[in-house]
């Protein structure tokens, strides 16, 4: 699976043969089965995690128990409790598996030490720190001014690939919608 996470890295900028292999040194594989944790609330994180196969989400509870998913992930795609891993306190996400997945890990210290020494893949990460972030504005954006029909026509138009792999009450915490209110929406969409 080492395959999958070096042709992304390909796709995106060069490295030699010994960068690839300096990276598989600190490299893991985690294989996790569809329903199975990667983190748990409470946990602590140490690892940069890339999706090499399957989906998986990020979701936090709230005080009344109710699920509010933060962001899927799929094959090509980064995950992990950002917080937990940059400030050392315990994880306030849980991620788990929506289908059997494999998760290419790197703990942090040896991530660093990789950008440290590979500018390029430095580089890199920069550039998907800053993709992000933007992400994270037009995600907030659709959030607080969006209706609910719109935010459910965004999230099909962003994520047309995670769309059909997760289960529609997912799609409304997600989005921030009662499964009611996104079955309404979905009804309305598919009458225009």
């Amino acid at each position: 699976m080492f395959d999958v996470f070096q042709e992304y890295i390909s796709r995106q900028t060069t490295l030699t043969d010994q960068e690839f292999n300096l990276i598989q040194s600190v490299s893991t594989l985690k294989k996790l089965r569809k329903k199975q944790f990667l983190l748990q609330e409470g946990d602590t994180w140490q690892n940069n995690a890339f999706v090499c196969k399957g989906c998986v989400r990020t979701y936090r509870i709230d005080r009344k128990g109710q699920e509010h998913i933060l962001n899927f992930a799929i094959e090509g795609w980064w995950t992990g409790d950002r917080e937990a891993l940059l400030t050392g306190n315990p994880a306030k996400s849980t991620i788990d598996a929506l289908e059997d997945s494999v998760i290419l890990l790197i703990r942090k210290e040896n991530f660093e030490m990789l950008c440290h020494k590979i500018p390029a893949f430095n580089e890199l990460v920069n550039t998907i720190l800053e993709r992000s972030f933007v992400a994270s504005q037009n995600r907030i954006h659709a959030d607080i001014s969006f209706t609910a029909e719109e935010k459910y026509v965004n999230f099909i138009k962003t994520y047309p690939t995670i769309y059909n792999r997760v289960p529609q009450h997912m799609i409304a915490s997600f989005l921030g919608l009662t499964p009611e209110m996104l079955s309404r929406v979905r009804s309305k969409a598919a009458r225009k």
